[in-house]
């Protein structure tokens, strides 16, 4: 596999070897999409199994939350160590390691005899994701050096990203309807083990500059910074106060060991992830976006659940099928991006995704507690397809500003920020729709002050309660519940939109053209992003190959 590329306009020099394995580079192409289709199921997969996990193990609500919430913790947690350590040791054997892991962790969640055991099991595929993630997409910035190409490979890896979120819900439905809710987590095993043989086999090795020792500390100060952070998000989208010691505190700490980290990388010679890339408004741009694209769009997903099985009625199964036109659009968008990217520039493709998005969502407000499928698809195309398009032009134009050596710690920080900006999201929304949902149920006609105290909590706590009524007070308290649960949802979907208006400027400050910030650099007479001179970034002193080898 070679290094370099001699078409297309962003051609990309110097990039680090590449070693062992043969394969044609849509063939890696497709070997690293089929991994991160796996991983990205696994975050949502679970959420239609919970009512399986609780009848058959019984955790407690503390256990419940943390089986739920500890992979996409972890995970996020252990993207940026991951993700610079496979710029060291080589990120096909971080990739490899990644795919035995979760393949072990996925048999020991599935098997799980208490709730203990679930969550440490879930925490390991958490670790196993984090070592699946980012080398995915570094290694697809190594084997796709040509601009153009390589936007056709993040439109697939992005869509697949996309996909494999959103059909979650609908395969472990149809799983758990059909078996048992350990089958969501078997599923995982046989194509793990296939992913280990054919990746050893197919997928090259590269790494990065491998000068000066690997900063182990500010790896673990990076992790710590941003466990912290996204387990006081979490705590605060779950219901508990912003202020007090098990949300502030977290993030507080959070904020001020990334602080530390950032300070340390300055520093030192030989840096995990050069902080100066923020700098560079391509790539600091495209990062902010990536944050409040999800910030804006994943807590909205799950209030959207939420309202297709508590208030139409619908089932696990019904719901996830209901959802695929948001799948198809942005698996259309993905594959598309490249495109669009060309003709209108990262600038005005990222604009306008965001600009897409938030008029979906304002479409949406149209919802009532009387089901309205096509309006519903209608808004769940507009949504898919713009909220791929922001995220295909951020990630794109994110790790071409990067330098090739780099791309492991590059693609951890864009992943960071996907899973920062799904914590933010799930908490910040959530809080909007709880404000706007509570006061309805302050006075129910007939039902006692203390039921209705419960009942505002959420919709299902609501539907709860209202079982022990008699028939009169019970359906006065759904009903009143119901409208209460589409009114805040109505007031969350325009709150979301503001945020995806706010993205839309933000994002008018990236380049108008694909090789704007290519050229800014030659202009000033430095390497463009992901350009190194004759044999940097090697490691081993051999010339530059002369081709793609295509």
């Amino acid at each position: 596999m070679s290094g370099t590329t001699a078409s297309g306009s962003g051609r990309t020099a110097g990039v680090p070897r590449l070693t062992g394995g043969g394969a044609n580079r849509w063939t890696v192409l497709i070997v690293l999409c089929v991994s991160l289709l796996f991983v990205a199921l696994d975050t949502t997969i679970l959420y239609v199994a919970v009512p399986s996990v609780t009848e058959d193990l019984r955790p407690g609500p503390v256990e419940l939350l943390w089986i739920v919430d500890v992979y996409p913790l972890i995970a996020a947690s252990l993207l940026i160590l991951f993700g610079t350590l496979g710029d060291r040791v080589g990120r096909r054997r971080i990739l490899l390691l990644g795919y035995g892991l979760f393949g072990l962790a996925s048999a020991a969640a599935a098997l799980a005899p208490n709730p203990q055991i679930l969550m440490v099991a879930r925490a390991l595929l958490g670790i196993g994701g984090a070592m699946i993630m980012p080398a995915t997409l570094s290694i697809l910035r190594q084997v796709f050096p040509d601009r153009r190409e390589r936007a056709v490979a993040i439109g697939v890896w992005s869509a697949v990203a996309a996909v494999g979120a959103a059909v979650g819900p609908v395969l472990g439905g149809f799983l758990v309807e059909n078996f048992w809710w350990g089958s969501v987590f078997l599923i995982n095993i046989p194509m793990m083990a296939a992913m280990l043989l054919i990746g050893r086999w197919l997928l090259p090795e590269s790494r990065g500059e491998r000068n000066g020792p690997w900063d182990v500390i500010g790896a673990i100060v990076a992790a710590l910074g941003v466990l912290g952070i996204v387990l006081g998000v979490k705590r605060i989208g779950s219901g508990e106060p912003v202020v007090g010691l098990t949300t502030l505190l977290p993030i507080v700490l959070g904020i001020l060991l990334l602080v530390l980290f950032v300070r340390r990388q300055r520093r030192r010679e030989h840096p995990l992830i050069d902080v100066r890339l923020f700098a560079r408004p391509a790539f600091g741009t495209s990062v902010t976006c990536i944050v409040l694209a999800m910030l804006a769009l994943v807590g909205l997903q799950l209030i959207a659940v939420q309202y297709l099985q508590l208030v139409l009625g619908l089932s696990p199964l019904e719901t996830g099928l209901r959802m695929l036109p948001l799948v198809f659009a942005a698996m259309a968008a993905g594959l598309t991006g490249s495109k669009m990217l060309q003709a209108l520039g990262p600038r005005a493709m990222v604009s306008l995704g965001f600009v897409l998005t938030a008029v979906a969502v304002l479409c949406l407000t149209a919802m009532s507690s009387q089901d309205r499928p096509w309006l519903l698809s209608l808004g769940f195309v507009l949504l898919g397809f713009g909220f791929q398009s922001t995220l295909f032009g951020a990630y794109e134009s994110m790790l071409s500003e990067a330098p090739a050596e780099q791309s492991g710690g590059a693609a951890a920080i864009g992943e960071t920020s996907y899973q920062l900006g799904a914590g933010i999201g799930v908490a910040l929304l959530g809080s909007v729709m709880n404000a706007a949902y509570a006061p309805g149920l302050a006075h129910v006609d007939g039902v006692p002050k203390r039921v209705s105290a419960s009942a505002a909590h959420s919709l299902g706590e609501a539907y709860k309660v209202a079982a022990g009524l008699g028939e009169g007070a019970k359906a006065a308290l759904r009903e009143t519940a119901r409208e209460s649960f589409v009114r805040g949802l109505h007031i969350t979907l325009v709150a979301s939109a503001v945020l995806l208006l706010v993205g839309a400027g933000i994002a008018l400050r990236l380049p108008r053209r694909a090789a704007d910030s290519t050229e800014r650099a030659e202009a000033d007479g430095e390497p463009a992003p992901g350009d190194h001179p004759a044999g940097a970034g090697r490691g081993n002193g051999e010339p530059a190959p002369a081709s793609s080898g295509r």
